[in-house]
């Protein structure tokens, strides 16, 4: 059923989203459990310069197009001032995030700071990230071997907008090969659907969970990324191909209410808002670029509904789970605590965006 909402409310719960992201937060420093890998603390601190805050200022960067106003492009220029000293050439691609913003920001302004040091850290990632065995970007340093679905995001979206300013091929090259080989070592043949990681020594993807924001990373981050070096480059067909699957088989999963749960394929699991945030953004960015047939609107419009209800009066994206490494059981990600998060409230506030620029 196609969501008969007027822009008025749409645009008001947007500016929630957003507001709640730029708040000052407290929160406990304490783990919930022992599952866990960051606290609720950590899920709403924007003051840092890794990947949680790096997709929140993303989704920032998204509004900002949208609505043009003043205060939040000046909030995005006050960030980078209080947070990129703590920029470092670290061999973790969760550390190059908030570069996704430097392209769209020297367009902005004209500052030569954005463009230059985007030239100097992409140069930096393309001659120096270690790449696993099969030539993809290795997810950290420390993981050894290991191909993790996040990384399209994390990264590659960042080369792909940097080639587009600078109108290197290189940038845009690696881009597009990133997305090809983490499309072809994570997508299950059976089900079209993503694996959460590849270890490329064992040969395997460790417990097999098709993690819903795992698949997330890849179907926003495909339209996004293509949009950017489609005019560049030739795109292989095996990538719009492989991302056809993907929705195909995420559709599936879909539950009644419009969300997906946290491992797609095990209903008895909780559903998990910003996974099924930014699967519902990157099909309605698909069908605009013509990628995806526009059948899948139904599958939109329900997703935002579910979405919908998880956003509280002040903003927060409910039911949203903590940082997510590969876990070693599936049952783990079920044990995983939910809390708000910048990526929660990003993928939520990108999600909100693009349906608005369709109404």
């Amino acid at each position: 059923m196609s969501i008969e909402r007027d822009k008025t409310s749409l645009l008001e719960t947007a500016e929630r989203v957003y507001q709640y992201m730029i708040r000052e937060h407290t929160g406990s420093p304490e783990l919930l459990n022992e599952f866990d890998v960051d606290s609720r603390a950590w899920g709403v601190n924007i003051n840092d310069w890794e990947w949680n805050p790096g997709v929140g200022v993303t989704a920032i960067s998204a509004y900002y197009d949208f609505c043009k106003r003043r205060e939040v492009l000046d909030y995005l220029t006050d960030w980078i001032q209080r947070n990129k000293h703590k920029a470092i050439k670290f061999q973790h691609v969760n550390k190059m995030v908030p570069f996704a913003i430097f392209p769209d920001m020297y367009r902005r302004t004209g500052d030569r700071y954005y463009l230059d040091t985007a030239v100097e850290y992409g140069n930096w990632i393309l001659k120096n990230s270690i790449r696993t065995q099969t030539g993809a970007f290795q997810h950290g340093g420390d993981l050894t071997e290991q191909m993790w679905a996040d990384t399209v995001f994390m990264v590659v979206l960042f080369l792909a907008r940097l080639g587009r300013l600078t109108e290197d091929h290189a940038f845009a090259q690696e881009a597009a090969q990133q997305l090809l080989l983490h499309l072809q070592y994570l997508q299950d043949p059976e089900t079209g659907v993503l694996f959460h990681g590849y270890f490329c020594q064992e040969k395997n993807h460790k417990s097999g969970a098709h993690w819903t924001r795992g698949n997330a990373w890849i179907t926003i981050g495909t339209p996004l990324i293509l949009a950017e070096i489609g005019e560049l480059i030739s795109i292989p067909s095996e990538i719009t191909q492989r991302y056809q699957r993907l929705v195909a088989g995420l559709q599936k999963y879909q539950a009644s209410n419009g969300l997906w749960h946290t491992v797609m394929d095990r209903p008895e699991f909780y559903q998990e808002t910003s996974g099924s945030a930014g699967i519902a953004c990157g099909i309605l960015k698909s069908i605009r670029q013509g990628i995806l047939a526009s059948s899948y609107m139904p599958t939109v419009e329900k997703a935002l509904e579910g979405v919908l209800q998880k956003v509280g009066a002040d903003g927060a994206v409910a039911d949203v789970s903590g940082g997510t490494p590969i876990m070693n059981t599936i049952e783990g990600y079920n044990r995983l605590s939910c809390y708000p998060t910048l990526y929660g409230q990003g993928l939520t506030l990108m999600l909100l965006t693009e349906y608005l620029q369709q109404k």
